[in-house]
């Protein structure tokens, strides 16, 4: 049987090469960053390959890195649900709910608000993900992701049908009576997204416009927001998420995009939520529900 490296070195790579920076995975882990990279520098000894690229101010994952990071996290995840098997889930333990950056701000934050106001006493713990490699893995009890609801090993819960309209600061949005208007406008695109503004301009009839805009692209849909806010141009946004938007971003136009992708509520398959966690399962499931 093949010697298995120290723990330690395992979890700071799984945390390394989720949230692909040392700093953050020693913030996690409660070490300093120097001891991240050495930890990793062990481990890649140890395997004999190297587990991460390192650029002067980012770090990528090998192919090597990429083959193994799903493996070892379904690992965890195993690990963790078969301790709260046994010994039970830790009643008093964090609530533990990871999102995106766009459904922390637009979304989450208001049901969190209301939500600790009625149970102050229950700990809450937020983490972020960017990319769709940071979610599945087994330390969070809950998840809002955005796709289709295909994912493997877990259970999930549906907040709604989805939609992409534009949105804009008002200044801009005094300029655009109709979708024409948004000829020599700059369109702000995030990546990631099935549905976009191409599909959006040719629902609304005016897909030529394609060639008399310009176009500015994030990668991710909080950015292109702020823009839109600061009057940088148009940006398409999924209606759930700016339904409670504030004055800086005001609707132009009715016509949304329908779009097959949507949020849910996911957590892992076959562990069971300790209490608070439940809890708090319910009140999203409940306030998504009010809201479709």
């Amino acid at each position: 049987m093949t010697r298995l490296p120290p723990l330690a070195w395992m979890q700071a790579f799984e945390a390394s090469a989720r949230h692909l920076s040392f700093t953050a995975a020693g913030t996690e882990l409660g070490v300093s960053q120097s001891a991240i990279s050495q930890r990793i520098r062990l481990l890649e000894d140890r395997l004999g390959q190297a587990l991460f690229i390192r650029h002067p101010h980012r770090i990528s994952l090998t192919d090597a890195a990429r083959a193994w990071l799903p493996s070892l996290q379904e690992a965890f995840s195993r690990l963790s649900m078969g301790t709260a098997e046994v010994f039970g889930p830790a009643s008093h333990a964090p609530v533990i709910v990871r999102a995106t950056p766009g459904v922390q701000q637009y979304w989450l934050a208001p049901q969190l608000a209301a939500f600790h106001k009625a149970h102050p006493d229950i700990e809450l713990r937020v983490v972020t993900a960017v990319w769709s490699q940071q979610f599945g893995i087994g330390d969070a009890d809950i998840e809002i992701r955005y796709g289709r609801g295909d994912w493997p090993n877990v259970q999930m819960q549906s907040l709604g049908s989805e939609a992409m309209t534009p949105i804009c600061a008002p200044q801009v949005a005094a300029g655009l009576a109709t979708p024409e208007d948004l000829a020599g406008q700059t369109l702000l695109h995030a990546t990631g997204f099935c549905a976009g503004w191409t599909g959006w301009l040719e629902a609304a009839g005016v897909g030529h416009l394609s060639a008399h805009v310009r176009r500015l692209v994030c990668d991710t849909q909080i950015m292109t927001l702020r823009l839109a806010a600061c009057g940088c141009g148009v940006a398409l946004a999924h209606r759930s998420l700016i339904e409670a938007h504030d004055d800086s971003l005001v609707i132009p136009f009715e016509m949304t995009l329908p779009t097959h992708e949507g949020f849910w509520l996911v957590r892992p398959e076959g562990r069971t939520l300790h209490q608070s966690a439940g809890l708090l399962w319910q009140w999203l499931a409940r306030q998504a529900a009010q809201m479709m």
